[in-house]
């Protein structure tokens, strides 16, 4: 069903959001959080369509379609969120998943062809082999195209200028659909303070010395979030340095064999999925995130606002808010020499200075900027300016 427009009066947009699974450890969950918080505030009215959600006042629309493995739990999520919206009315359905019932699309996991080449970087001929005959990335794929093909679509919530621009290339969507809306972080949540707060106590707490040059990385999904690239720079860092690893990945063990054979396990913290990364964050004198792909990490934003620089990759989209040599680095994710000149780079008094152009790059990145261009966005669909 399209959007119907009625008189509102003084009633913003009735919004449906589709986010279909949630992890507390996620950025994408810590995303729709602060959207949803910042969509109210700004008088929008917002339905989530989900399978769960942990703080559901009542008003979450629950669908969890019995399903085994991957395939049949993205398959039949689509079909259950298109039907139960099909029931309803709402000014305008925007997804966070691929399902081509929606009127505006957040592009939050970029583009799924273009993650498949880019780990493809790192897999050997069998792996992409494999990759290239399963049924499950073959059914994004499909999705994807049908997605941003589909008659409906009205526009495209974009993170960062990479996304729009392969959106763009792979699919020909037409430039006036493709909307760059950045992530948000929280100033007051996430500011350099936290450092003098907790710092201290979380070094005490994971055994590192109080004066070591201490990076950190934050991230589920370690292959393509760039543990391994992390690791080996660290390794090869002329002075020896520390880091501390905040994330979930099944294959945790390998990554950490990994660093016994480097010769730096006894340098290395891997605390888990932590739901929250502020303390680690406050350990840290820099953050680090070489991802093969990642559309726009909160996390490099959070790291940001806490005041430490970001050595990131040339496939993040937060590299787009980096100012080389200024708030951080940008290389190749898979360019070890080069990683491991920036973490060089970035002693702890050289890492302070630039911590402090890290923190103002991001400061224009609130969660009310960002809820007044959502809203901005829906009235010109509404209006019938764009789409």
């Amino acid at each position: 069903m399209s959007p119907t427009v009625r008189g509102r009066g003084a009633m913003g947009p009735r919004v449906a959001l589709v986010r279909s699974r949630f992890d507390a450890f996620g950025g994408a969950e810590r995303f729709v959080q602060s959207a949803i918080a910042a969509l109210k505030a700004q008088g929008a009215s917002l339905t989530l369509v989900t399978r769960r959600w942990p703080d559901n006042d009542g008003t979450a629309i629950i669908v969890d379609p019995f399903h085994v493995g991957s395939l049949w739990r993205d398959r039949s999520f689509a079909r259950a969120a298109c039907a139960a919206l099909a029931k309803r009315r709402f000014d305008l359905v925007q997804s966070h998943e691929r399902i081509a019932c929606c009127d505006v699309y957040r592009a939050g996991d970029g583009v799924h062809a273009e993650w498949l080449a880019q780990r493809a970087r790192v897999q050997s001929p069998l792996a992409r082999l494999a990759t290239s005959l399963s049924p499950h990335h073959r059914y994004l794929l499909e999705a994807e195209r049908r997605l941003f093909t589909a008659a409906r679509l009205k526009a495209v919530i974009c993170n960062s200028e990479m996304v729009r621009a392969e959106i763009a290339r792979r699919f020909s969507t037409p430039a006036e659909k493709l909307v760059l809306i950045r992530n948000a972080v929280d100033g007051a949540r996430f500011h350099p303070g936290l450092r003098a707060e907790m710092g201290e106590a979380v070094r005490q707490q994971v055994a590192i010395p109080r004066d070591s040059p201490v990076f950190a990385y934050v991230g589920s999904g370690f292959e393509r979030k760039g543990v391994g690239p992390f690791l080996r720079a660290l390794a090869r860092r002329r002075e020896p340095a520390w880091g501390i690893i905040v994330g979930k990945d099944k294959r945790a063990a390998r990554y950490g064999a990994l660093s016994v054979k480097l010769g730096i396990a006894a340098r290395v913290r891997f605390v888990g999925g932590i739901s929250d990364v502020r303390p680690f964050l406050a350990a840290a004198d820099a953050f680090v995130l070489p991802t093969l792909y990642d559309p726009f990490p909160n996390a490099a934003l959070e790291a940001m606002a806490t005041g430490l620089p970001v050595v990131t990759s040339t496939k993040c989209g937060a590299a787009e808010v980096v100012r080389e040599g200024e708030s951080g680095f940008v290389r190749d994710a898979l360019d070890i020499d080069g990683l491991a000149d920036c973490l060089d780079r970035l002693d702890p008094a050289t890492a302070g200075r630039m911590g402090e152009a890290a923190r103002e790059a991001v400061a224009p990145l609130t969660p009310e900027a960002m809820g007044r261009e959502y809203l901005a966005l829906y009235e010109r669909l509404l209006s019938g300016k764009l789409g």
